[in-house]
């Protein structure tokens, strides 16, 4: 008579990071002074300056985090700083 095998126990689920809610200005360059704020209800994120006080608004989805709005911010502030790649 042989035991039953038993049922292998599934891998512990690694712990996810937390990712950041406040970034650098890319205006002032002053660390940690960059807050996003994110409206559900309207789908509105903003990402602001509290040093120099300038601001980004973006439209988000429900899957949107902090970093999204601030990566768009980052992105928007390329292309009107490149406007040579535009033609291509």
């Amino acid at each position: 008579m042989g035991k039953r095998k038993s049922k292998a126990k599934p891998p512990p689920k690694k712990r996810m990071d937390k990712l950041d809610t406040v970034f650098s200005c890319p205006f002032c360059n002053h660390g940690t002074s960059v807050e996003c704020r994110i409206d559900m209800k309207n789908l509105i994120g903003e990402a602001s300056c509290r040093i120099c006080q300038e601001n980004f608004s973006t439209s988000i989805t429900a899957l949107t985090e902090a970093i999204d709005i601030y990566s768009e911010w980052i992105d928007e502030c390329e292309r009107v700083n490149n406007p040579e790649d535009d033609g291509a």
